[in-house]
């Protein structure tokens, strides 16, 4: 029965997203939402259902615009390190714990410290986060580089996936 509803929803999904009703194009969308639930329904269950709370939605919304706003702000940062060779540039490897519990919202961690240029994600064991940074600053505080780096998303993605 699950695996029905989630077929439905792919499949309502591709119809709105492709807006046609051409035979080629159904074909291909159910082909994919069957594929789709099939490769990936597990996805879908579990706490999932959490997320269509209107409060986690408005603070999913806040964060879209939120995230942007520290992008380009990293690329600026980024571009002057560039332009300016005064600028210090300490690479490395930090290390730090998260709060984040669910492995949703340690994604979404991990992929908004990523898209922000100066940050790469290395790896994810447990609650801590590995991550490349142009810039190490507070030097063996690893709570202090955790909250400069992922202290700004992690506040807003606990609200949204915890």
């Amino acid at each position: 029965m699950k695996s029905t509803i989630q077929f439905i929803i792919l499949f309502a999904l591709w119809l709105l997203l492709t807006w046609s009703v051409q035979l080629a194009d159904i074909i291909a969308g159910i082909v994919i939402s069957i594929l789709a639930v099939a490769l990936m329904g597990d996805i879908f269950t579990g706490k999932m259902y959490r997320i269509l709370n209107p409060i986690r939605l408005f603070w999913m919304v806040v964060y879209i615009p939120y995230l942007f706003l520290y992008i380009i702000l990293a690329n600026l940062d980024v571009a002057y390190r560039v332009i300016n060779p005064a600028m210090p540039i300490r690479p490395g490897i930090v290390r730090f714990k998260t709060n984040l519990k669910s492995e949703i919202g340690k994604t979404f961690l991990a992929n908004s410290i990523t898209l922000t240029p100066g940050t790469l994600t290395v790896d994810i064991i447990g609650d801590e986060f590995f991550v490349h940074w142009i810039n190490v600053r507070c030097d063996g505080d690893s709570e202090k580089q955790g909250e400069i780096i992922a202290g700004k998303f992690e506040r807003i993605l606990g609200r949204i996936f915890e």
